[in-house]
């Protein structure tokens, strides 16, 4: 997110979009979700320096206007608003034919806080701990390698174990960590990260210290999924998906107790370190 020093506080505006995950949408006919990844992708990106989305617009680019597909993508977005408790103040619809093939999804959050009250990983230190907080699943990104892996060696009617199919995990909605400023206001919180495009290389972002994930959450099944179909080997899913792990705080080991009883489902995953470079299990990851 880019900051406005507004004297005591500061502004935040973040960008981002729903991706090649649209494409999912249109072959299962179902844009209700994409809506929801479309808030979450911007939200998480504000919570992580302890930001708290305020506005939100969206902006939608397509060659023909569809009222079922807008009425879907609507009812997503203010779902996402009322998940991250704030409001939708506008929007732009634009029909670009001969310029847009499909329709595009992307929105702007705008967030606030006091200045002394950004969390920005500067106090991350040797030693603190890595509390992981699963993924919904494969949240919006990694799409473009799903949905090739997904098209090339089955069908996203294809079902697996758990009763769902391919395509309902791929549309799975991106969480929204909302819960995350209860957190900061409770105990000590040195960094925060969004795990996105790139995987656990998001984590770099954040120091100059290393960090070693040395108990990984467990991979929801679709990533084991995509995994054997397509021939990902271990590090390459770390760098590419969450890998069943959306969202990380770095923090003292007292605050563990606090993330717990808000994120009852987290847990430690490992540690910052001295060496620099990020390592799953002690095999670094590129």
């Amino acid at each position: 997110a880019g900051l406005i020093d507004c004297g005591s506080y500061v502004l935040a505006l973040a960008v981002d979009g729903v991706g090649t995950k649209m494409l999912v949408a249109d072959a299962l006919q179902d844009w209700w979700t994409v809506g929801i990844d479309c808030v979450a992708m911007n939200v998480n990106d504000l919570y992580v320096m302890n930001l708290e989305p305020v506005a939100f617009v969206d902006y939608i680019a397509t060659d023909s206007l569809s009222p079922e597909k807008m009425a879907q993508i609507g009812e997503g977005l203010n779902e996402g608003a009322r998940q991250a408790n704030m409001n939708i103040v506008g929007g732009e619809t634009a029909t670009l034919v001969g310029l847009v093939k499909g329709l595009d999804l992307a929105g702007t959050c705008l967030g606030v806080q006091k200045k002394d009250l950004v969390i920005t990983g500067e106090a991350i230190v040797p030693g603190d701990v890595i509390i992981g907080l699963p993924s919904s699943g494969i949240h919006s990104n990694g799409l473009t390698l799903a949905r090739k892996i997904v098209e090339e060696c089955a069908s996203y009617d294809t079902p697996l174990p758990n009763g769902k199919t391919l395509g309902e995990e791929l549309l799975t909605p991106t969480r929204i960590y909302a819960g995350v400023l209860r957190v900061t206001e409770g105990c000590s919180i040195h960094g925060m990260c969004h795990i996105t495009g790139g995987g656990l290389l998001n984590l770099k972002r954040l120091s100059k210290y290393g960090f070693s994930i040395t108990d990984p959450l467990e991979p929801p099944l679709i990533f084991k999924w995509l995994q054997e179909a397509g021939s990902i080997g271990t590090v390459e899913a770390y760098r590419t998906f969450n890998m069943g792990m959306g969202y990380a705080f770095i923090a003292p080991a007292g605050s563990v107790a606090t993330i717990q009883s808000i994120f009852p489902d987290s847990r430690v995953v490992g540690e910052v370190t001295e060496e620099p470079g990020v390592r799953l299990k002690g095999v670094e990851i590129r």
